[in-house]
């Protein structure tokens, strides 16, 4: 895949305390396989699906090893500063950078005012993800899943170029943002299904050609289920924690149900 365009997902990646438990947990459920830990970056370890990049995993940064494991999302831009400067004057914080990490790129490490974070990159020769959409063990999609949505819904496009749409359905809160015309994220209203101890966070999807055998493979390694198998007419779905507390989700792309929804732009 080319260089990701300007304010669309371009990488995800996710720090584990057991790296090798890590590797072999998906390499099982999305089969991905890893190349060689990179010493000068903290051991960071590109995972591969087919050959082509699909994400990363890292070691904990000194100091922080008893911290939750979590998928970071990155955000392409053409200047990480500056859009760290917008992420401070719409609101969210800057938790780590601008900084250069060698001769891949700069990353920032962000979060919105309700406390999802996410990655803002600035590609040099590490341009994200190689996979294409929809390929098994690629990216496929994301989403923010954030206890003010009104909030997020102002905050994004404020650091981003995106267009807010929402679904005609009143009964659930879910917004999608667009860069010219094309949906690249996801919003969700966190309801009272969520225990109150869970914060706002982004959910990252991996494609896989079974959801059900996924998550069989998930679950027999210790992982637990949160939410499905389920249907929608974008593929079959499930959200997963790993037995190291990550939460991610997977999709069969090729098993739909249903008429897509209807949207209108949110005003």
């Amino acid at each position: 895949m080319a260089v990701q365009p300007e304010d669309t997902p371009c990488w995800a990646d996710a720090s584990f305390a057991d790296l090798e438990g890590a590797k072999s947990f998906y390499g099982d459920v999305l089969g991905w396989t890893f190349g060689e830990a990179s010493p000068e970056f903290g051991n960071y370890t590109t995972a591969y699906a087919d050959g082509k990049r699909a994400a990363a995993v890292v070691p904990p940064m000194p100091g922080n090893e008893e911290g939750p494991s979590a998928w970071c999302l990155y955000l392409a831009s053409p200047d990480a500063a500056a859009t760290g400067e917008k992420v401070r004057a719409a609101g969210g914080e800057v938790l780590m950078g601008p900084m250069q990490v060698g001769a891949f790129g700069t990353m920032v490490l962000a979060g919105d005012p309700g406390g999802a974070v996410f990655g803002v990159w600035q590609a040099d020769t590490h341009d994200g993800f190689e996979t294409e959409m929809g390929a098994p063990g690629g990216y496929c999609w994301s989403e923010v899943f954030t206890r003010d949505p009104k909030a997020a819904d102002a905050f994004f496009p404020a650091v981003f170029p995106y267009a807010v749409r929402a679904l005609e359905d009143p009964s659930l809160d879910f917004g999608m943002y667009d860069v010219q015309g094309e949906t690249v994220l996801g919003r969700m209203g966190m309801g009272e299904d969520f225990p109150p101890e869970v914060g706002s966070f982004v959910m990252v999807y991996f494609t896989v050609p079974d959801c059900d055998a996924a998550v069989a493979k998930a679950t027999g390694r210790g992982a637990q289920l949160q939410f499905g198998p389920m249907d929608s007419p974008f593929g079959r779905f499930a959200a997963i924690t790993d037995p190291q507390g990550a939460t991610f989700s997977v999709i069969d792309v090729t098993t739909t149900e249903g008429e897509m929804p209807t949207t209108r732009l949110a005003t």
